[in-house]
């Protein structure tokens, strides 16, 4: 089963969108092989487009802390908030619909309020200047623990809406 099986790709791209103005979250949906299924674009800040512009960035930072929290929201069948190597904040939610992993609803891009980005690692992971690096994360929007709870609880409600009408539209 596919994502746009449960319902159209717009719906997908609405959640993305909404998780945005909600929450300031690049919203993101990706398929089980970790591929976003959308190509909405909302950055969150300036320094994860520069680092998402380099293919060890893309690879290393955002890809890798994709992968490895796709995996534990698929073994946990749960929300995960963990940090990238950049140190943003990026939440998963997985979209299990009839026992069947089909992918994952997230954001990513803001500092937790106790955090920090990483210049450093992104300096060497990434290949972006430190100096450069430090001047695109001069203002970095910061998500409260009580905020990023709230944006927890809204995905696994809209994924859980998503999936209940597709259940609806099947009994009919």
């Amino acid at each position: 089963m596919e994502l746009t099986d449960i319902c159209p790709l717009e719906k997908w791209e609405a959640l993305e969108n909404n998780i945005f103005a909600k929450f300031n979250f690049q919203g993101s949906v990706f398929n089980p092989k970790g591929i976003r299924i959308t190509q909405v674009k909302n950055w969150s800040n300036d320094l994860c487009p520069a680092i998402k512009a380099t293919e060890n960035g893309q690879t290393y930072i955002c890809s890798s802390a994709h992968m490895n929290m796709t995996a534990m929201a698929k073994k946990s069948q749960a929300a995960v908030i963990e940090e990238c190597d950049a140190g943003f904040v990026k939440l998963v939610v997985p979209i299990i619909y009839d026992d069947e992993f089909i992918g994952v609803a997230g954001g990513c891009g803001l500092l937790a309020e106790d955090g920090d980005a990483d210049t450093f690692a992104v300096n060497k992971i990434a290949g972006i200047e430190e100096t450069t690096a430090e001047e695109l994360a001069q203002e970095l929007p910061v998500i409260t623990h009580q905020e990023l709870a709230a944006a927890s609880t809204y995905l696994q409600e809209q994924v859980a809406g998503i999936l209940d009408h597709y259940r609806q539209e099947k009994l009919r």
